[in-house]
């Protein structure tokens, strides 16, 4: 695979149920997202966005098809590894709509835990983690608990754990819904310049279209097909 590809999807399928229960959500998707690419996943509700989102994070199986993260295929009609947990925390960083810091633990707590449950040392974990808050403007909220964050600071120390393990890729399910219109606009600038600045790949579940001219590429589902389409930069906000 090209060394600029990030993920690459070929003829995917998803299904749920048998017999009268039986339902189709995704045929045949095939596209690929690079290094350094923000890319939106639109589509409307119950069209299969986060069920994509999560085949691609090797959480829900799919039915057939292959799935690439880097140079490792992952999936080719059954996955290729037991350990796709090792897969989630070496390859991937995930942003959800909630935050889901753990509330017991400060901020500086929340992004060291995956680098130290990789074997990253508790010293090299923190010096790290104080460079990403500081990366977001944060670093001063390093000792507070997430209950005393702001829910936009939260969401962007939430994105600073999803860094925190260096993945090649990161995946966002609807990482802006909850956020009014300017702070849901300084996260999505701040994917874009996470992707471009440190070459990592990210998709983004977004219902919103007025985000959608701040990411560089589309991705929509139409009849359970996933089609590609070049973001309208002409909208900028």
């Amino acid at each position: 695979m090209d060394s600029k590809t990030a993920i690459k999807v070929e003829n995917l399928y998803k299904s749920f149920g048998k017999g009268d229960a039986y339902i189709s959500v995704i045929e045949g998707a095939s596209f690929e997202v690079q290094k350094g690419e923000l890319v939106a996943l639109v589509a409307p509700s119950g069209a299969g966005k986060t069920t994509l989102l999560m085949m691609i994070g090797c959480v829900e199986d799919p039915t057939s098809g292959s799935i690439w993260l880097g140079d490792e295929k992952v999936y080719d009609g059954k996955w290729l590894t037991k350990e796709t947990r090792r897969i989630r925390r070496e390859k991937i960083g995930f942003i959800f709509q909630a935050h889901y810091l753990i509330p017991f633990l400060n901020i500086i707590e929340n992004v060291t835990l995956v680098p130290q449950t990789n074997g990253v040392s508790k010293e090299q974990s923190e010096k790290e983690a104080l460079e990403l808050l500081k990366y977001f403007d944060i670093e001063d909220k390093a000792r507070s608990m997430p209950s005393e964050l702001s829910g936009g600071q939260n969401q962007r120390a939430a994105i600073a754990r999803a860094l925190a393990n260096k993945p090649q890729i990161i995946l966002a399910d609807e990482p802006t819904a909850a956020l009014d219109t300017k702070r849901s606009v300084d996260v999505v600038k701040m994917l874009k310049k996470i992707a471009t600045e440190q070459n990592v790949a990210v998709i983004m579940v977004t219902h919103d279209e007025a985000m959608l001219p701040l990411c560089d590429r589309v991705l929509t589902i139409e009849n359970k097909k996933v089609v590609s389409k070049k973001s309208d930069k002409t909208k900028i906000l």
